[in-house]
């Protein structure tokens, strides 16, 4: 059985193979099994039109946090679905997202998502998601 430890520096190396994520700036903050939190500073260049971050770059923190929670129990997963519902504006000099496995499977694995932001020390709930994520081989 692998530890949280292990698990955490795995997913580390995962997330800093990925050149999107290291744009991103993205951190690996937690990983259990089954379970994942990230976390990223804003940066302008995320925005859209009104200043807000991204819907686009929303659904990437879930996405990702999302497939994370899944590779810790299952290894290398691909997205086959993924919804996205945004809340609220997500203005924030950091944001949060927190991952779980809803329901583990050989051939499907369900997963969903929150993602918080931070502005001025109060942290507001700005999306949710959930994912449907398949194994894939080495």
């Amino acid at each position: 059985m692998t530890d949280n430890n292990e698990l955490l520096e795995r997913l580390r190396g995962i997330s800093r193979l990925a050149e999107f994520n290291s744009w991103l700036g993205l951190e690996v903050i937690t990983a259990a099994p089954g379970e994942v939190e990230l976390r990223m500073k804003w940066k302008k260049e995320m925005g859209q039109y009104s200043g807000f971050l991204h819907a686009g770059v929303q659904g990437a923190l879930i996405d990702t946090a999302c497939g994370f929670a899944a590779a810790t129990l299952s290894g290398r997963v691909l997205a086959s679905q993924f919804t996205v519902r945004c809340l609220r504006p997500a203005v924030g000099d950091r944001f949060r997202v927190v991952a779980k496995v809803t329901k583990p499977g050989r051939q499907q694995i369900f997963t969903t998502a929150e993602l918080y932001a931070t502005q001025d020390g109060e942290e507001k709930l700005v999306a949710t998601g959930d994912t449907l994520l398949v194994p894939v081989q080495p």
